[in-house]
């Protein structure tokens, strides 16, 4: 059977099926009437600054999709962030992309919008172990999108075995409660021991304790057990069940000390988000986000012509002609038009990606997720004095 889960094929996207209908009949109209004219585009959020960044990502994406086309691409470059203007510049014939653009703008606008909720969550505890969780939340056929995303914000690792494969990065996890249920309860050393003597020595052992009985008893009783060779237990109480979840938190944490296990660490999960995590991040190790990351909003993108012929030009509301974006030293984001007086000190940001169908840029995850951090750092993303 082919195409058993019923997604769009990369072939339907490559080939520009995998668009908006109206493009087609566009496309119709214009060979129709002998119109092909040459013109530039942008990808924009917002015409101007507006104080809130988000993160570019999903650029490799967009270079694979133009590859081949009589078109030149400008893009930042992945991991950017960004505050109004264009994020990316098409000039060419305008059949050649036309119908591209719906696969386009979903390229870029998801991703971007999962890399920016996690780079929420990382800056919430910078010195905190902060893993991505989230892949039970979406298709499968984009979990590593999600987890790409997540390691381009910063965060420390993900737990989806086959995103893994594709990132070339080994996923992460240890127990869930079903280890547990399936031994039953009263047996949970059982549980921890099968797990001790079953999993590679490279796995850290990072209990679940808070499945049957009171978190404070179940992380003591893992301690107990364990001894030396645990690493940790896991909180992942139900909301519904938490009360005061930092005071849980605090009172594991006293109660492993007071029982000479300094050395345990907690690590939180289950509905965690940046607040939250600026609330324990005194009291826990590590955070397990998830839903966070993948319910976040996805950046509203979108394409517009903004020249024909060398003429500028715009729909009412938008803003015509070529543009550039710079980051001025200040740490601020300059939209002006092109050719014109550069901002003082400004770094402009849009490079070449794509010349007349070759691939002009090559791509590196770590290079990217280093330069997310320092221009989130450089901008004061969503900043939080106390996190350091």
């Amino acid at each position: 059977m082919s195409n058993p889960f019923g997604t769009v094929p990369t072939e339907a996207i490559l080939e520009g099926d995998a668009t908006d209908a109206y493009f087609e009949r566009t496309r119709t109209t214009l060979e129709t009437a002998g119109k092909n004219p040459h013109v530039v585009a942008e990808v924009t959020a917002d015409q101007f600054p507006t104080g809130e960044f988000d993160v570019l990502t999903g650029v490799k994406d967009v270079a694979t999709l133009f590859e081949g086309r009589r078109v030149d691409v400008d893009a930042m470059p992945d991991g950017q962030l960004f505050d109004g203007g264009p994020v990316l510049r098409i000039e060419g014939p305008y059949l050649e992309f036309a119908e591209l653009e719906t696969s386009l703008l979903g390229f870029l606008s998801q991703p971007s919008g999962f890399a920016t909720a996690a780079l929420e969550a990382r800056r919430a505890a910078p010195k905190s172990l902060v893993l991505s969780f989230g892949a039970r939340h979406v298709h499968p056929s984009i979990a590593a999108v999600v987890e790409r995303a997540a390691l381009l914000a910063g965060l420390d690792g993900f737990s989806h075995v086959a995103a893994g494969d594709v990132l070339g990065r080994e996923a992460g996890g240890t127990m869930p409660h079903a280890l547990l249920f399936c031994f039953g309860e009263g047996n949970q050393p059982d549980a921890w021991d099968a797990f001790d003597e079953a999993v590679p020595e490279d796995v850290p052992r990072i209990a679940l304790a808070d499945t049957f009985w009171d978190e404070v008893s179940e992380s003591l009783l893992a301690a107990d057990t364990l001894g030396d060779r645990l690493d940790g237990v896991r909180i992942d109480t139900t909301s519904s069940r938490r009360g005061d979840f930092r005071h849980i938190i605090r009172e594991v944490r006293w109660e492993l000390d007071a029982h000479g296990y300094e050395d345990i660490d907690i690590f939180c999960s289950g509905g965690i988000d940046p607040d939250a995590i600026r609330t324990l991040r005194d009291v826990a190790d590590g955070f397990g986000v998830g839903s966070h990351v993948t319910s976040a909003p996805s950046v509203d993108f979108s394409l517009d012509i903004v020249e024909i012929a060398g003429e500028p030009i715009s729909k009412r509301g938008k803003l015509s002609g070529v543009k550039e974006v710079y980051r001025t030293p200040d740490g601020g984001h300059h939209v002006a038009l092109a050719n014109r007086d550069d901002p003082e000190d400004g770094e402009s940001l849009l490079e070449p990606l794509v010349r007349d169908g070759e691939v002009v840029r090559e791509f590196d995850l770590e290079a990217a997720s280093e330069r997310c951090l320092a221009d989130a750092e450089s901008v004061g993303f969503r900043s939080d004095k106390n996190a350091e």
